[in-house]
């Protein structure tokens, strides 16, 4: 089994939610804003170290996880797209660690991440020793995906509104997948927030 500590998690949260109007960043979600939700699952997963990328809105988000153990970064590219953000994130990553193993991407608008897929991402990359280990969700292959440290070059080239999908489609033959049918329900716009918290209310 990897040593969780040679595994890093980049969460991406620098977006400026322009479909829903406000920062998706900190709609409530059990008690605790999407952020620090995400935050927490990656910190309670053991992988070192934790950089969460902030772009709009920074100073504020900052503040909902400034009492953790993670590292915040601020991209100033964040609009160019996600990957200036996930460069921004690797490369933090790696001045911190710089024998890091592998990273996986996180996203905070996918409310039912948990620490288990987390621990499945790993345990898959263990089993298989594939580069990318990536969550199925309705016939796509998507994040959170966890990516060996010799595809970082790659994920270090991409360009505007290229992020993580991108790669993991032009290498599909080094994938391995877990499946995550609720990485389906992420939010983008308002209707995607009250059809979750319809969901919760259902669970109870």
């Amino acid at each position: 089994m990897s040593d969780f500590s040679t595994i890093g998690i980049v969460i991406l949260a620098a977006g400026a939610s322009t479909r829903l109007g406000t920062p998706k960043q900190l709609l409530q979600y059990r008690g605790r804003s999407l952020l620090r939700h995400t935050a927490e699952i990656a910190l309670a997963s053991g992988c070192q170290p934790i950089v969460v990328v902030l772009g709009a809105q920074s100073e504020q988000l900052e503040a909902e996880v400034q009492q953790l153990p993670v590292t915040t970064i601020r991209n100033s590219r964040w609009a160019e797209g996600m990957s200036s953000s996930i460069q921004t994130g690797l490369k933090t990553l790696r001045s911190i660690e710089p024998t890091i193993e592998a990273v996986i991407i996180l996203l905070c608008d996918q409310p039912f991440v948990s620490v288990s897929l987390v621990h499945q991402l790993i345990e898959a990359y263990d089993r298989t020793g594939t580069l990318i280990v990536a969550s199925e969700y309705a016939d796509t292959l998507g994040v959170p995906a966890l990516f060996s440290h010799a595809l970082f070059p790659v994920l270090m080239t991409l360009q505007a509104d290229r992020g993580a999908r991108f790669v993991i489609q032009n290498h599909v033959q080094a994938v391995a997948r877990i499946l995550f049918p609720l990485g389906t329900v992420d939010i983008d716009t308002s209707s995607d927030y009250e059809q979750l918290l319809h969901t919760i209310a259902e669970q109870h």
